[in-house]
């Protein structure tokens, strides 16, 4: 079972959440200067990683805030969790 720790409502079971998606993705910063390109890799173009990756997940079925989580890919273990605007490192 995966447990998500909601900044504002606690440790949840995973089914209260909805995946977003990566959290590595960088929007392209002037939007209407970006090329066709610029934006076919940033909608389209993803990394299948190995490990500890970063994911957005939404808190649906709670309190419907968004949530950054840094989850091994291998292992579902969730490493740490917080708001979108936190850095999240793998602990020691």
């Amino acid at each position: 079972m995966i447990r998500i720790t909601c900044p504002h409502c606690g440790p949840r079971d995973h089914a209260e959440f909805s995946y977003i998606g990566d959290a590595t993705k960088i929007r392209p910063a002037d939007p209407a200067a970006a090329t066709a390109e610029d934006w076919h890799s940033y909608v389209y173009l993803r990394d299948n990683p190995h490990g500890p990756h970063l994911e957005y997940w939404h808190h649906v079925q709670g309190c419907r805030a968004h949530v950054k989580v840094l989850r091994d890919t291998l292992t579902h273990e969730v490493l740490a969790c917080g708001l979108p605007s936190d850095t999240l490192e793998i602990p020691s």
